[in-house]
Order: C-alpha cells, then sequence, then structure tokens
C-alpha cells in the first residue's frame, strides 16, 4: 500500500512538472515570436512635408511729389561794438593823456608832448602845415632846447656857412617818439576821437569839411619832399640863417622846416608816414 501510494506521488509530482515545462515552454514561445516580429517590422519613414511660405508681397514705394523748401541762408551775426562815450572838447585832456601810452612803448618820450589843448592844437597845427605854413604857437610838440648850429666858412671878404649835420641831432628824439608809435592803434584811436577832431576842425570855419582830408595832404606833403643830395649852403645877412639857393629859400615854411630835420630824421619821418597814410586809407569810413 506504502508502495502504491508512494508511486501515486511520484506520479503526480512527474504530471506537474510536465504541466510546469509545458508553461515555461509557451512563455518563452510567444517572448521569442514577439522579439522576432518586433525586429522583422520596418518602421515606414515618416515623411516630412515642409510646408511652402508664401513669398511676402512687394510693397511699392508710394510716389509722391517732393515738397521743395526755400533754401534759407543764415548770416552770420555780427557783434557790433558800442560807440566808445567821449568826453567834450574842452574836457578831452585828460581823457586824451589816458589813452597815449597805449600809443608807443617810449613812454618816456611823450613829455615832448605839450599836455593842453592837444586836439586843437594837433587840428591847428595839421591844417596850417598842410597849407605850407608853420603854427608854432599851436604846436603840439615843446620846442628842442638846444639851438640851431652852422659851420662857418671864411671865403675872405665874406663868410659862408655850410649845414652841420649834427645840428639835426635836437630832432631825434622827436623822431624817436613818431617811430614808437604803433601805427594801427595810432589810426583807430584817431577815428574813435574823430567827432571831436571834427569839432575842432569846425572852431576853424571848415564845419562842413572833412579833416581827414587834410591830414592827408599834411602827410602827402611830408612824403613829396625831396632829400637834398649834397649839403645845404647857408647866409646870414641878419640873426636869421636863409638858405643861400634862392629857389630853396623861397620854399614854402613847411618844406624849409623838413630841410631843417636833416637827411636821416626825414627818412624815417616818411617811413611812419607812409604806413599810417595807408592805414587811414584802408580804415577810412
Amino acid at each position: 500500500m506504502e508502495d502504491q501510494a508512494q508511486k501515486g506521488k511520484q506520479t503526480s509530482w512527474g504530471i506537474i512538472a510536465v504541466i510546469i515545462a509545458i508553461v515555461i515552454a509557451a512563455l518563452v514561445w510567444l517572448y521569442m515570436s514577439s522579439t522576432t516580429e518586433q525586429e522583422v517590422v520596418e518602421v515606414a519613414p515618416v515623411a516630412i512635408v515642409k510646408a511652402e511660405i508664401p513669398p511676402e508681397p512687394i510693397v511699392e514705394p508710394i510716389l509722391t511729389e517732393e515738397e521743395v523748401f526755400p533754401l534759407v541762408v543764415t548770416e552770420p551775426v555780427v557783434a557790433i561794438e558800442p560807440e566808445p562815450i567821449l568826453p567834450t572838447l574842452n574836457e578831452s585832456d585828460v581823457w586824451l593823456q589816458e589813452k597815449l601810452p597805449s600809443f608807443t612803448w617810449r613812454k618816456e618820450l611823450l613829455k615832448l608832448v605839450i599836455d593842453k589843448d592837444m586836439i586843437r592844437r594837433f587840428v591847428v597845427f595839421t591844417d596850417n602845415f598842410a597849407q605850407g605854413n608853420i603854427a608854432y604857437a599851436h604846436s603840439p610838440l615843446i620846442k628842442p632846447n638846444t639851438k640851431f648850429l652852422a659851420n662857418e666858412v671864411s671865403n675872405g671878404a665874406s663868410s659862408d656857412w655850410k649845414w652841420d649835420e649834427s645840428a639835426a641831432r635836437r630832432f631825434t628824439l622827436y623822431v624817436d617818439l613818431l617811430r614808437s608809435f604803433d601805427s594801427e592803434t595810432l589810426v583807430q584811436s584817431y577815428f574813435e576821437m574823430k567827432p571831436l577832431i571834427d569839432q575842432a576842425y569846425a572852431e576853424l570855419g571848415y564845419p562842413d569839411d572833412n579833416f581827414t582830408e587834410v591830414l592827408h595832404d599834411a602827410i602827402t606833403k611830408v612824403l613829396d619832399m625831396e632829400i637834398p643830395k649834397e649839403s645845404l649852403d647857408l647866409v646870414r645877412p641878419s640873426v636869421m640863417f636863409r638858405f643861400k639857393d634862392e629857389k630853396i629859400e623861397a620854399l614854402d615854411a613847411a618844406d624849409k622846416l623838413l630841410l631843417r630835420l636833416g637827411k636821416e630824421n626825414l627818412l624815417v619821418i616818411k617811413s611812419v608816414l607812409l604806413e599810417i597814410n595807408e592805414r587811414l586809407a584802408r580804415e577810412r569810413p
């Protein structure tokens, strides 16, 4: 009985084992089958369809009639300098004395200038000089402190006199003063004080005349003066000397004064006045 029971148990376990084996085999087959199908089935590629982008519409420019604006020319702004405030003619000496140092770098020579009625003196002396006269009483400068010199040459019965060039040295400081003037500053100041000059000129009886023309005539008289090539002979019939050459003696007082200045001084004066005259012509309104 025990043998039969044991055989029955073995048979039952054998059947169970066979069933388990069949189940495992079925699972393995199913797994292998699914794997094979996955490997064999080819995945069809997905076609990428590009969406066509419609071209942007071309916008034609709208042609409009061009507006024409007038050309505006901007003129440069010119700064207008205020007119200087001038004193009255009677009170102009102090004002002019303050300006004189700006005219020259030789300020120590300003002692040669007479500081009373300076504008009137300048106008009267210039007006007379342009006409060939010397208004000594209205000279704007003090007189030289040395006397005129001449060399006496005896010829027996009478004596002649020769011009001594050293006599011209007494005018050296005056020429140095003139040469030291800044011509640009001088001319600018002349036109600045022109109303006072015109007033002084009107006092002489010329209310409608332009004094600048008179000044030009006076300067031209100096520029036109011929410089003698030889020493001038003199005679002394009295206290005063005279030129021996009658043609020279017949010259007006202004021309004879220029001769007494000496050759070197006259050359310097001509040079300075030429520059001043040119500036006067350029600046003349």
